[in-house]
């Protein structure tokens, strides 16, 4: 490991350090002030409705703290991001950090001086929602401050995507003849992902109710659907479509000058995945690699990154010229 990413790797776990040892130097300070059983899971209302040991209470914090921690360590110093793009990255962390931070001392200090049963369980104690609030804000402060910190890294700028060029690959195609191109794409951590937010979205509905249960499923679906989307190119262009009929991203035929085949970076060059919009720029990154680039008649690039891209941008070539002599 370099320096530099040594002076990543240092600033990305700090956020998670502190907010881990704030978080045991509150507990050291209240620990005979508490129960022997925390209020330590709440539902919809604020009142608990599952309990655990202040033993417990340490464990947990420590491993949702350092485990989350070292995962963003170690992506952060092997991410191929620079600029913008890292110290997003980076303040992400610290955002989080500080989210989860604040959220494990609210719920030690709601248990301060709780009265106990025959069993030791804490009584009597609720987590006002209003919380959550809080701790996005705290969130927030947190997110501004990593920029500011990262801002202090030295980081080269982000390095010039390279665009299509016009003497790119052809495929032959004899005159009236109709040619298409298909394939999917996708990345094995997304289903995973869109499955917990689903499952999380129907924890939610049976705990709090619909408000909070139907937006995490509707995310969750939409996850799913663009799981693993398809790339079409045809005489009409680019389509990006996922399982359900929408959304949708359509690039006419008409609006593309040229289109070339190459490795993308989605944090590099658009800032992380998903659906992305750039100074210049858009597209659908679903994972790092190959990827089909098509430069605009508006000066902007529109890129997905899927495999055997070189057809399709030889594909897609061939059809501009036919438009052109067409025309």
């Amino acid at each position: 490991m370099n320096r530099k990413n040594i002076g990543r790797a240092a600033l990305a776990a700090l956020p998670f350090l502190l907010a881990l040892a704030v978080d045991l130097i509150l507990f050291a300070m209240r620990r005979d002030r508490l129960p022997a059983q925390l209020a330590s899971h709440f539902v919809g209302n604020g009142r608990a409705n599952d309990y655990a040991g202040r033993t417990s209470y340490v464990v947990v914090t420590t491993v949702l703290l350092v485990g989350i921690g070292v995962l963003w360590t170690l992506t952060t110093a092997a991410a191929k991001a620079h600029g913008p793009a890292l110290n997003r990255m980076l303040a992400g962390g610290y955002a989080l950090a500080g989210f989860l931070g604040y959220l494990m001392a609210v719920v030690l200090l709601v248990n301060v001086d709780a009265a106990q049963d025959a069993q030791g369980r804490a009584q009597d104690v609720s987590f006002p929602m209003w919380h959550l609030a809080a701790a996005a804000g705290v969130a927030g402060l947190a997110f501004g401050l990593g920029l500011l910190l990262a801002a202090l890294l030295p980081v080269p700028e982000r390095p010039a995507a390279d665009g299509p060029a016009g003497d790119a690959e052809r495929i032959a195609l004899a005159a009236g003849e109709v040619a298409g191109w298909a394939r999917s794409t996708g990345n094995r951590g997304l289903p995973p992902v869109a499955l917990l937010v689903c499952a999380g979205g129907v924890a939610l509905w049976c705990t709090t109710g619909w408000i909070a249960g139907v937006p995490a499923l509707v995310v969750g679906l939409l996850l799913l659907s663009f799981a693993r989307p398809n790339v079409t190119v045809d005489r009409r262009g680019i389509m990006v479509s996922g399982m359900l009929p929408w959304p949708r991203v359509r690039v006419p035929l008409d609006r593309i000058e040229a289109a070339a085949s190459r490795d993308i970076s989605p944090f590099t060059e658009y800032g992380g995945w998903g659906y992305r919009i750039r100074p210049g720029r858009t597209g659908v990154m679903i994972r790092s690699g190959e990827g089909l680039v098509a430069r605009l008649a508006d000066g902007r690039d529109f890129a997905v990154t899927v495999d055997d891209s070189a057809t399709a941008a030889a594909l897609l070539n061939t059809l501009i010229d036919q438009r052109r002599t067409e025309n």
